[in-house]
């Protein structure tokens, strides 16, 4: 609903498999399963941060191959009568746990999606939005600012974690495809993770 209202007519130049994936109804969830070929995450000296992170449900400190994964989706109606979207990421290595997650809202005047990241959020971006001639989305961050409760600081650009996501469909496979990147202009690699997915009921 949110991204639709977002992209405008550009949604329609969406696969139409992910026009059906990102169509959110009110309150009905997507949820997917899947396997990320590959995640990796950034040099030991950033470990410290992952493990503050993985407590906010955001980044960690773990990286694999074939590692399983669960994706859920829902679009609610807040009190104020904006719809947010919850993103919910769950990746299993072995008996080991790691989530990522995020409250997504759009902003009409901007046209952006605002991010919140974690649970309770820790980090804020803008996310710009868009579609590419092939028919996949294509996200980039934008502004980024640390978040404590009620208290937001910009980040100077020299520590935002820079995002590309890119999500597509593949007819022949039929499955879901996901990339994305996550860069420092210090320090490189935060996070990269690409994989497939299918939906559940």
């Amino acid at each position: 609903m949110i991204y639709e209202k977002l992209l405008g007519e550009s949604f329609q130049r969406l696969h139409p498999k992910l026009q059906e994936r990102y169509a959110l109804p009110l309150n009905e969830p997507f949820q997917a399963t899947g396997m990320m070929q590959t995640i990796e995450t950034g040099s030991n000296l950033l470990h410290p941060f992952y493990r503050l992170a993985t407590k906010f449900h955001f980044l960690f400190p773990e990286s694999g191959r074939n590692v399983p994964f669960t994706l859920r989706n829902v679009c609610k109606q807040m009190d104020n009568g904006d719809y947010e979207v919850e993103w919910e990421r769950a990746f299993y290595f072995g008996d080991k746990v790691r989530r990522f997650d995020a409250l997504m809202t759009v902003d009409t005047e901007r046209h952006i999606v605002k991010d919140y990241l974690g649970t309770p959020a820790l980090f804020y971006s803008d996310l710009h939005f868009s579609v590419t001639k092939e028919g996949r989305l294509l996200i980039r961050s934008g502004l980024q600012r640390f978040v404590a409760k009620k208290f937001e600081m910009k980040i100077p650009p020299c520590l935002e974690g820079r995002v590309i996501v890119e999500e597509g469909y593949d007819d022949a496979l039929q499955v879901y495809t996901i990339h994305v990147s996550i860069m420092n202009p210090l320090v490189g690699r935060l996070m990269l993770y690409a994989g497939q997915f299918t939906p559940v009921d």
